[in-house]
């Protein structure tokens, strides 16, 4: 049951930890084939998969030391059972590194990135309760998200977004938030992505008021918290295309809640391929944005993820990880308190949408 551990003194305190799982999901071999695009989840003994080149990449950008890599993975699982000894959490070797990359090995910035991701579950349970891929199956045949299948020159995946897909009378918005969730969840078990990050492609087509306003700021603000604060991946840059003019208002919703650097990595392209050539090359983008790569294919990426639906299971529909923890008063989701005055702020930029509309 420990076999994801290092050799420590903790590695006592953890035989009678028993309410946390040690283990890795189980990955169902058969869920992996036919899907050779994108690597499948690291083995439950942790061996690391960077090639050299990467783990340079991670020495430089994220103060990873390969040598020092369990030792810090070991300090980080250390604090949880001494800090958060209540915590139900996974702390192999491979799901700890997550955070500690994310963090750039700042232990106590991994540990509180590790008590968002959880606490993000407790204060959004319409997105998190029963998360598993067959749940958001209608949101993937609406063909509302997809992933790239070939990396870009940078090594990042990109996650191709189309709002447009969606109507509100089709299903509510959290069944969007699900689907990319579940997605990140399968973005960030490869070594790669956790190193090199991902990109966002956000097409816009189609989008009106009834998209731009059903969300509101209150869900905007839980969306990019969980994103920004709550989840280990790096988010590299968001690129956005064929926006139309009421997007400067979706973009006011969106914008008060985003850290500078992210902000930063907003591009706008318009309708202007050359200009989103120039940050994704045509050799990894479908034909329908002027690249080489064949036709958008809206259906392999739902097939990855609906094929590892036990994974998803084992990770998510099991009883609440923070029951009888007791969290700083500085965490991040603060449930619906801030309501009234995000309603307040809703107004005026709803008056706002309509005008750019």
């Amino acid at each position: 049951m420990l076999n994801a551990f290092s050799a420590s003194p903790s590695q006592s305190m953890a035989d009678h930890h028993e309410s946390i799982d040690l283990t890795r999901p189980p990955v169902d071999p058969s869920a992996a084939a036919g899907h050779s695009w994108f690597p499948g989840p690291p083995p439950p003994m942790y061996s690391c998969t960077l090639t050299p080149e990467l783990e340079a990449k991670a020495r430089e950008e994220l103060q990873e030391k390969p040598e020092w890599r369990l030792r810090d993975v070991q300090a980080l699982r250390d604090m949880i059972l001494k800090e958060q000894p209540n915590l139900r959490t996974r702390l192999d070797d491979a799901f700890l590194l997550r955070f500690l990359r994310a963090r750039k090995f700042d232990y106590d910035r991994a540990l509180q990135l590790l008590l968002n991701y959880h606490a993000g579950r407790k204060a959004w349970p319409e997105v998190f309760q029963d998360l598993k891929p067959s749940t958001v199956k209608h949101v993937l045949d609406l063909g509302f998200l997809t992933v790239l299948p070939r990396p870009d020159p940078n090594g990042r995946y990109i996650l191709c977004l189309r709002p447009g897909k969606w109507k509100p009378n089709d299903y509510p918005f959290v069944d969007n938030v699900r689907a990319i969730y579940l997605t990140l969840e399968k973005l960030i078990q490869p070594e790669e992505t956790q190193v090199n990050g991902i990109v966002i492609l956000a097409d816009y087509t189609g989008v009106g008021m009834s998209q731009a306003s059903n969300p509101g700021p209150f869900l905007a603000k839980k969306v990019v918290s969980i994103l920004q604060d709550g989840f280990p991946i790096r988010i590299k840059a968001v690129n956005i295309i064929n926006e139309p003019r009421i997007f400067k208002g979706i973009f006011a919703i969106i914008k008060p809640f985003l850290k500078e650097k992210m902000a930063e990595r907003y591009i706008l392209h318009g309708s202007d391929l050359r200009s989103l050539h120039r940050n994704i090359p045509r050799s990894v983008l479908p034909e329908e944005y002027g690249g080489t790569a064949g036709q958008l294919d809206m259906c392999a990426w739902s097939r990855l993820l609906l094929a590892c639906e036990e994974e998803f299971i084992v990770e998510f529909c099991q009883p609440d990880p923070l029951e009888g923890v007791v969290l700083p008063d500085s965490m991040l989701f603060e449930g619906e308190q801030a309501s009234g005055q995000d309603d307040d702020t809703f107004r005026g930029l709803r008056s706002q949408l309509y005008y750019c509309y």
